[in-house]
Formats: structure tokens, C-alpha cells, sequence
């Protein structure tokens, strides 16, 4: 049984938080300004204990490449892994932040946004950002362009990923030559332990929509696969992403990458194809673990989906 922690290691850190206002205000903020960060818990699964938030930042910024895996509705998650991308900054020398949250074929825009020759309206007016972008993404995104760091759009485009979900890998074969330019070089989409995984969280879903039957099965199964192909596709694409952000970032340069906690847990998915691309880059996992009482947060529990459980604090 765990020991109920000391009130020290709940964490009240600050973080920079960009105040760059929204789309048509007139403002345009290029200063960053400290807020304060709401509680989290760190558990370093490997000594199964918790850890300070410095002594987390300390851990992680010795790594190339960073996994955050967060909840996408947890507003807790968001500043977390915005407070850790402002520790990586004040460690290493450059960062290099990937985003599961833009695709592929909007990376010009994203690019033209960070140099200041587009205005924000005209780059979201045309780069498809999340519902919640404002709120969840947007203060990464600010850091990035206040500290001149590159901001990747990593995933493939919806459209694409949805003609996989339709009709299989096979479809790669039919697409012309600048929408196969947005996926991945190469593919590999075992039946392995992230299916089983991926598989598991399918079930309940019906190929008809409802509870499955024994009349549905193989519709489901079939469902099943193509949804999966789908979802390695994703994983290909941000793997690909980020071994060629690492190649091209200066000597001493991490990259810091946030996608959806079922993308990179148990080192599985996007986190594997990165290291099969960049064996000799060192990595480590992240995952965001929303819970409604930090002070009874359970970290052997979650332990085997990453190095370090960053606990938050649940929205009621």
C-alpha cells in the first residue's frame, strides 16, 4: 500500500504562459508572463515513488525525445504539459514541440504563423485546429513562436486517415502523389499487444451501432481491423514526424511531443514507430492521469503505461 504523500509534494509550480489575446482583439502579446499552475502529482514509475516537479524536469530534459500522452478533455492536463514544455525550454538549449492537433498538410500555414508573416485569424482560418484550441493548445503554440522554437504538425489529415478507416491500407495505393506525401514512407500495422489494446477499447461498439451480436461479429471484427489500420497510419505518420524533426533540430535539441495518452502508454503506437525510426535517440514517456483526489492518487496502478504518471487534478 502506498504511503499517503506529504502535503510538499502536491505541486504549486509556475509555468509561462503566453498572453497573446484571440483572433481580431488588436493584440498581440510577444511577452510571456508567469501564472500560476494548478496542483499536479508526479510518480516515477521506475522507483515507484513520487517525485518533485524538479526532479521530474531534471529526469526528463536529459532525454531527446519526450512523450506527453494526455486526456484531451482535461483542462489540468493541458497546463501540465504546458509547464513542462517551459521546463524542457529552460534546460535545453532548443525544443522542437510535435502535435498530434495539426496535420500534415497545414505545416506551411503553421509555418508562416511562427515567422510573423501571417496574422493568427488567417492561420486558423485555414489550419483545421482542434474544437478546443484556444484553451488547450494555443499557449504551447505561443511559447514556441515567443522562444523561435519549430512547431511540427505531425498527424495525417483527417480525410486520409478516414478512407484507411473505410477501406483499409490498401486504399495508400490509390492515393495521388501529394496526398501519399502526407503519410508516412513506410507502414507496419501488426496484430500485436497494441491491437489487443486497441481492440479491447472497441468493444461495447457494435458494426451497426449497437451492443454486437453474434449477427454483427464478423462486421465488427472487419470494423475492428480497418479502424486499427486507420489508427496506425496516425502513429506512422507522427513516428515519421518526429525522427525527421530530430535529424534536421540542432546538436543538444529535445523534442517535446503531446498526443492522445492511448498513442504512446506502454511505449506502444506512435512512441515505438519514433524509436524504430531512431533507434539511438533516447526517449521517455509521459501519461496524464486526471484523478478527483491527488492525495490518494495511485501510482503502482498506472505505473506500466509510462515512465513517469503526471496526476491532475480532475475537473468536477
Amino acid at each position: 500500500m502506498l504511503r499517503r504523500p506529504s502535503a510538499a509534494l502536491v505541486l504549486g509550480v509556475l509555468s509561462l504562459f503566453t498572453t497573446a489575446c484571440l483572433p481580431g482583439s488588436g493584440r498581440r502579446a510577444d511577452v510571456a508572463e508567469l501564472t500560476p499552475y494548478p496542483a499536479v502529482r508526479i510518480y516515477e514509475s521506475k522507483s515507484g515513488r513520487f517525485v518533485s516537479f524538479k526532479q521530474f524536469a531534471e529526469v526528463i530534459a536529459t532525454r531527446d525525445v519526450v512523450f506527453f500522452g494526455e486526456q484531451h478533455d482535461d483542462p489540468t492536463t493541458h497546463a501540465a504539459e504546458h509547464a513542462v514544455l517551459a521546463a524542457l525550454g529552460e534546460r535545453r538549449p532548443h525544443v522542437v514541440v510535435t502535435l498530434e492537433m495539426f496535420e500534415r498538410d497545414v505545416q506551411p500555414l503553421l509555418d508562416q504563423y511562427l515567422k510573423g508573416t501571417i496574422s493568427e485569424e488567417n492561420f486558423l482560418a485555414g489550419a483545421r485546429p482542434w474544437d478546443r484550441y484556444v484553451t488547450d493548445y494555443r499557449p504551447l503554440v505561443e511559447l514556441a513562436r515567443v522562444r523561435g522554437w519549430p512547431v511540427v504538425a505531425a498527424n495525417v489529415p483527417r480525410r486520409l486517415a478516414s478512407a484507411v478507416s473505410r477501406r483499409g491500407l490498401a486504399v495508400l495505393d490509390t492515393m495521388n502523389a501529394r496526398d501519399r506525401g502526407f503519410m508516412a514512407k513506410r507502414h507496419a500495422c501488426p496484430k500485436d499487444t497494441y491491437y489487443d489494446k486497441f481492440a479491447e477499447t472497441m468493444k461495447g461498439h457494435g458494426a451497426g451501432g449497437g451492443p454486437p451480436t453474434a449477427a454483427d461479429a464478423a462486421a465488427m471484427a472487419q470494423m475492428t481491423d480497418r479502424f486499427y489500420e486507420a489508427q496506425c497510419v496516425k502513429d506512422e505518420a507522427m513516428g515519421e514526424a518526429i525522427a525527421e524533426a530530430f535529424a534536421r533540430a540542432p546538436k543538444g535539441s529535445v523534442i517535446f511531443h503531446v498526443d492522445g495518452a492511448f498513442h504512446s502508454d506502454f511505449g506502444l503506437g506512435t512512441a515505438e514507430r519514433a524509436r524504430r525510426r531512431v533507434p539511438k535517440a533516447s526517449s521517455i514517456v509521459l501519461s496524464a492521469v486526471p484523478v478527483s483526489d491527488l492525495s490518494n492518487a495511485n501510482g503502482s496502478e498506472h505505473a506500466a503505461k509510462a515512465d513517469y504518471v503526471v496526476f491532475t487534478r480532475a475537473r468536477k
